[in-house]
Formats: structure tokens, C-alpha cells, sequence
């Protein structure tokens, strides 16, 4: 039994002492649901007479191990189904499980100990004696809705820790300790990057800082596929029906889309905001004629896009209705699938490499509401598998069946932070299908009109989410060249503002962002000020750094200051780091 096995046994075991725990707690009126393994431990779902809190985390906690000390055995039993409803008579939710079971299928039961059972296809430990050196604990209790379904019955969700050892579980702890640190919805506020507002749900107010940083991202972006022979345009945000249903949007998106009906039911005038960019590339294509000559044809475009999201499944920046997201779409021969998918590999190598930020790739093939030929799409995943065949080799890509998107197969991008987390970020999606539905063509060498292949792409996946990313990646301490303000200049009182104004000037003048404090206030509330937004670098000017022409500095997470540091050398030094892109701040200032 490999480690995934023996935490899926043990976990999966553990939850039903929980449920029994819960039960013996809080009485035989107890409705239990489903308790199912997570990452890192298990939940189970409860319908109770009584609101359970942290204050009674504790007790349930000392009940399952007091379970656990009766060395109980775990029995599985084969039953029918008309003997497991008379089993769960009056378990609402057993009794619905075992109805919607097919007619077929083998309907297994775990007994531990005389007094518990529950309807599970299991395996388990066989005694409870296995699980005494198990290590675990409850964090959290949180409301969840049976099956997921806002209009069923809403029940109470335990979650519990749970690991083969205490000192897994204190590493685990230490862990999610440092994830909370690094959360973005408490940092992007503290920082005054962003924030969000009742009147506009899952659509974040980027204010002055965040807007800096946003900016100087997109210029980093721009950059980059300016080099690679992209055109950037812009797009209408809102556009008539008629056009997502020719996309297939509509019949495949439409309950993501935020929808403008139009004067009657059914009216040629209802529009839809855009929830992706596509459409727009399709018409700039379609604009005039084109030839051969002009493919690889590729535009990309980071206009603002909605997307209709369920109120529970909002989640700071990474999972909103409005967004911006770094889009591609190019247009291509088949002959040039796989040489234009290496170019966007290497776009990605370059941009996430200058975040510190390695990545893997991954497959998705064919989903079940797929449009089109089925011929084509194995064609068209036979063509991106030889590509990450020949990229990446045998063994060293994931496949994910079925998770396509519904006009094409894909590669999804996916990379790991700071924490060890892994996120999906950009995506490659081949696509022969919206081509076919807006009969796009351009004038072959042999002057046939022939039909090109669109190539769907995002490297940042979006401009907020990516940012949620590295606000926590960086725990708020951005590398230089993408700081909101590189540096913060302290005079120490009134009198030194004429010679801040010109470090302020010299920075400036080579691009630097820079803020400064003028007022008359105490020199240490002014740095503690710029510390806690976290800039780079804080220079303190006085009597000294003004006869000298000098700065002293301060450098983020450094108790030290350096003091008589020529301006002309920090300057410099602030211009090679720019350039650089370099992910640590320079400690010393060359001569």
C-alpha cells in the first residue's frame, strides 16, 4: 500500500469516528451525510439540532479519541437494498444515496464496534486500534448545502486535520500559519493594492498602488510579445447575442454570461457581456481579406471580461466576475500548430521564470458537452500530445480526460508558489471549431481560399488572479521592478525637502518609482509608514546626506542602514535592477 492508499484508509476511517463521535454527542436525531478524504485530512456533513462552534471543537475531539481507546472492530457487510433502507431508516440522506444507486450495483455497509454503521463502499482499518497513533484535529465548521445544491437542506461541515504523525501535523499547521500570513485578501488591503465592495460583487477596485503595479506588469507583458510578433487591439465589451451563438457560447456558456435582454423576450437587440475575447480576434481577422503571408496572424488583447459566478465560489482576486485577462489568439496553418505552441512555451518559460516561477504541463482532452467533429478532436489532441511528446518527452506531462474546453483540446500551464501550492495559470487551447462556425479563410499560396486553425492562449491566465498569486508567492515583498513604489524618500525635517525633491528627480528621471514623505512629522513614523507597505528601498536624507550628497538606506527586511551611499551610485544601482529584473534586492551599493 503506497502513502496516498494508507491516508485514504486511515482518513476515510477517522471520518466515520467522527460521525459517530457527533452522534453520541448530540443524540440519535443526528443526521449524517457524506465524509469524504481532502488534501489534508477529511470533512463530514451534519444535520444537527444544534449549532457546533470552535468551543466545541475540543470535546468531539476528546470523544473520538475516547472511541478510538475501545478497540473497536470494523466490519463490512453486503446487504440489499431493501435491507440497507430498513439499515438507515430515518437517515435522510443514507436513504437518498441508496435510492439513487444503480439497480446493479453491490451496496456495502462499515460496522464499527455494535452501535455505529454507515453506508460506505470503504476499505477500512479493520480495528480502531490502527488509528490510536493517528494524529488530528478539528479546525473549522462551516455551512454546506446537501449536495452541493443551494436548494437543498443546509447542514454543518467539520473539517479535521489529519496526518500518520504529530509532528506531520505541526509541520502541516505551521503551513496553513504561514499561507494565512501570506493571504492576499489581508495583504492586498494592508498594501493598498486593491479593494472590493459590496455594490460590486467579485469585481475589485484596483487602487493607486495596485494600479501601479498592475501597470508595470502589463508593460513587462507587452514587452515580451511585442518581440514574439503580436498586435495588441482592443475590443467591444458587450455584443449581441447573434455572435455568441455563432461562437456556441450561448448554448454552452450562457449560464456564465451576464446577459442585457433586449426590449422583448426573444429580441434580436439582447447583448451579452464578453466572457472571453475570442469573437473579437475573429472579427479583426474577418475585417479584410487575408493571405497566407500573414500567418501566424496574432493578436492579443487584455480588455475587461465578466464571468457569472456563484456568490460562494467568490474568492478574493483569484476567482472573480470581472477581470482582465493577458489573451492571445492567433491564427494559423496546420503546418504551423506546432512550431507558433513551442513560441508560446518559450513566452511562458520567459515571463513565469522572471517570477521565480517553474511550471508543468498538462493535457486535457475531449469533454462531454464537446461541439464539432469527433474526428477532428482527435486529430487536434493527437497533433498537442506529439508537441508535448517532443517538448517535454515521454512520462513528463500530465493527462487530465475530459476537462477540454467545449470548442477544443488544451494545455493547461500550471506552477507552484512559495508555499509548494500548485496553480493553474496558462492555458493552450487548439481550436478548428470557431474557424469552421464564422467561415474564416485566407487566400492559400495556390490561391484556394483555405480555412485557418485558431490557437486560444493566456500566460497569466488574468491579470488579478495572477497578481492574488504573487501577492502571496511574495508574501507582499515584491521583487524591485515590480514594486507599486521601488523606493520611499524621509527627509528628517522641513529643511531637508529641497534636497529629497532632487533624489526624488534623479530617481525619477531613470524610471523609478518613488514616493516621499514632506511633512512635518517624526522621522521614524514617516519609515514605519513605508515599511509597512513594504518598499524596497527607503533612503533618510539630513544635514549630513545634503552637504555629501549622499542617501542613507534602509533595505526591506534589514534591521541595517547603510549610511554616505553617493546618490549617483544608488541611482545606478536602482537602473541595473530595473533592467535585470533580479528577484533579490542588492544588500550593498557598488562603488
Amino acid at each position: 500500500m503506497d502513502k496516498e492508499q494508507f491516508l485514504g484508509l486511515y482518513r476515510h476511517s477517522l471520518a466515520h469516528v467522527l460521525a459517530k463521535a457527533v452522534i453520541e454527542l448530540y443524540g440519535p436525531q443526528t443526521q449524517y451525510a457524506i465524509g469524504p478524504q481532502i488534501a489534508d485530512g477529511f470533512y463530514y456533513d451534519f444535520l444537527l439540532p444544534v449549532s457546533v462552534t470552535s468551543e466545541d471543537f475540543g470535546k468531539i475531539e476528546e470523544k473520538m479519541k475516547e472511541i478510538l481507546k475501545r478497540r473497536e472492530t470494523w466490519t463490512r457487510v453486503e446487504v440489499t437494498r431493501e435491507e440497507a433502507l430498513a439499515m438507515f431508516e430515518g437517515q435522510k440522506y443514507k436513504t437518498e444515496l441508496i435510492r439513487d444507486m444503480p439497480e446493479e450495483e453491490t451496496i456495502t455497509v462499515y460496522r464499527t464496534g455494535d452501535d455505529f454503521v454507515d453506508l460506505c463502499r470503504g476499505p477500512h482499518v479493520e480495528n480502531s486500534q490502527e488509528l490510536m497513533s493517528a494524529a488530528f484535529e478539528i479546525h473549522a465548521v462551516s455551512g454546506a448545502y446537501w449536495r452541493g445544491d443551494e436548494h437543498n437542506d443546509a447542514l454543518q461541515r467539520i473539517y479535521v486535520w489529519a496526518f500518520p504523525s504529530r509532528d506531520e501535523l505541526k509541520a502541516h499547521k505551521a503551513l496553513i500559519k504561514e499561507a494565512m500570513e501570506r493571504d492576499h485578501k489581508k495583504l492586498g488591503p494592508q498594501l493598498d493594492l486593491f479593494m472590493m465592495a459590496p455594490s460590486a460583487p467579485g469585481m475589485p477596485y484596483w487602487l493607486p498602488r495596485g494600479w501601479k503595479m498592475y501597470n508595470v506588469l502589463l508593460q513587462f507583458w507587452r514587452g515580451i510579445h511585442e518581440r514574439h510578433g503580436y498586435q495588441e487591439i482592443s475590443g467591444p465589451v458587450l455584443s449581441k447575442k447573434e455572435l455568441w451563438v455563432t461562437s456556441g457560447h450561448w448554448d454552452h456558456y450562457m449560464d456564465g454570461m451576464f446577459i442585457v435582454p433586449g426590449e422583448a423576450e426573444g429580441s434580436p437587440d439582447t447583448m451579452a457581456l464578453k466572457p472571453m475575447n475570442c469573437p473579437n480576434a475573429i472579427n479583426v481577422f474577418m475585417n479584410r481579406g487575408r493571405s497566407y503571408r500573414e500567418l501566424p496572424f496574432r493578436i492579443n488583447q487584455v480588455d475587461v471580461i465578466h464571468r457569472k459566478e456563484k456568490s460562494g465560489e467568490l474568492n478574493g482576486l483569484f476567482r472573480v466576475q470581472e477581470f482582465r485577462q493577458d489573451d492571445a489568439h492567433i491564427l494559423v496553418t496546420e503546418e504551423q500548430i506546432a512550431d507558433e505552441i513551442k513560441d508560446i512555451m518559450a513566452i511562458a518559460t520567459e515571463i513565469y521564470g522572471t517570477f521565480g516561477l517553474t511550471y508543468a504541463a498538462e493535457l486535457s482532452t475531449r469533454p462531454d458537452d464537446y461541439m464539432g467533429d469527433i474526428e477532428v478532436w482527435n486529430q487536434a489532441e493527437a497533433d498537442l500530445r506529439s508537441i508535448l511528446l517532443d517538448v517535454y518527452g515521454e512520462g513528463n506531462f500530465e493527462v487530465n480526460e475530459g476537462d477540454g474546453a467545449f470548442y477544443g483540446p488544451k494545455i493547461d500551464l500550471k506552477m507552484k508558489d512559495a508555499l509548494g501550492r500548485e496553480w493553474q495559470m496558462g492555458t493552450i487551447q487548439l481550436d478548428f471549431q470557431l474557424p469552421l462556425n464564422f467561415d474564416m479563410k485566407y487566400v492559400a499560396k495556390d490561391g484556394t481560399q483555405k480555412r485557418p486553425v485558431m490557437i486560444h492562449r493566456a500566460i497569466f491566465g488574468s491579470f488579478e488572479r495572477f497578481i492574488g498569486i504573487t501577492i502571496e508567492h511574495f508574501k507582499g515583498a515584491f521583487p524591485f521592478w515590480m514594486s507599486p513604489y521601488q523606493v520611499a524618500v524621509v527627509p528628517i525635517r522641513t529643511e531637508h525637502n529641497d534636497y529629497a525633491r532632487k533624489v526624488v528627480e534623479a530617481l525619477q528621471a531613470i524610471g523609478i518609482r518613488v514616493e516621499v514623505d514632506y511633512a512635518d512629522k517624526n522621522m521614524n513614523e514617516k519609515i514605519k509608514a513605508y515599511k509597512t507597505l513594504k518598499d524596497p528601498y527607503i533612503l533618510v536624507v539630513g544635514d549630513k546626506e545634503m552637504e555629501e550628497g549622499t542617501v542613507s538606506v534602509t533595505i526591506r527586511g534589514s534591521k541595517e542602514q547603510l549610511h554616505g551611499v553617493p546618490l549617483s551610485a544608488f541611482v545606478a544601482m536602482c537602473e541595473s535592477m530595473n533592467a535585470s529584473r533580479c528577484l533579490e534586492l542588492m544588500t550593498r551599493v557598488p562603488d
